[in-house]
């Protein structure tokens, strides 16, 4: 494993268990948990390989595969795998450093169709880690691929510095969103969605 992530240090102990239990009871309460989903869903073919890059308990990835898609899932955290393979199963839910990620050595060297980096998974990772993350999930994702990105911009990672992590691991913006349902950025929106590709 690489540096220790912010989840990992900056997170109160018990924390991925609270984590846990409340998407359990927003679940079990009807809450639509499945918005990221079904934006990723609409952008791939039928029956698409998919990375749920930083997937949690697996509510996205569990979603995607629901949609008839392959779905692999990767986190740090073995008790977030855990509850994802209790809670969703059917992908292949993996422990895994994101600065990392080395897919082919777990078995899994087919490309991804896609990447997701939900739930502000961008913003828990290690301090500085940020473009090796990007390269390594979009080094898993076909040449015609995409990684789609979400996070709060006004939490540890300022959008500028994201940006230039993008640029660091070799890839584009191609779409930017303030919202997952596609609502328009603009400069005050305090969350973004942004589409990266592979420059060509």
């Amino acid at each position: 494993m690489g540096a220790p992530t912010r989840w990992e240090t900056e997170t109160d102990e018990g924390h991925s268990q609270w984590y846990i239990d409340r998407f359990r009871k927003m679940a079990d309460e009807g809450a639509d948990l499945e918005g990221e989903a079904r934006l990723v869903d609409a952008m791939v073919p039928r029956g698409a390989r998919l990375l749920d890059a930083g997937c949690g308990p697996g509510r996205i990835g569990g979603a995607l595969h629901a949609r008839g898609h392959t779905v692999v899932g990767v986190d740090v955290d073995p008790a977030l795998i855990a509850a994802a393979e209790e809670d969703h199963p059917g992908p292949r839910w993996l422990v895994g450093d994101l600065s990392e990620l080395d897919l082919t050595a777990a078995g899994e060297p087919e490309p991804f169709d896609a990447a997701v980096m939900a739930g502000n998974v961008i913003v828990f990772i290690a301090p500085g880690t940020e473009a090796d993350v990007l390269r390594r999930v979009a080094a898993h994702v076909a040449p015609d691929g995409f990684v789609v990105v979400g996070f709060h911009v006004n939490r540890t990672l300022p959008l500028a510095d994201f940006d230039a992590a993008v640029d660091a691991a070799g890839l584009r913006i191609e779409h930017r969103f303030a919202t997952w349902d596609l609502r328009a950025w603009h400069d005050d929106a305090d969350f973004a969605v942004t589409v990266l590709r592979h420059v060509t």
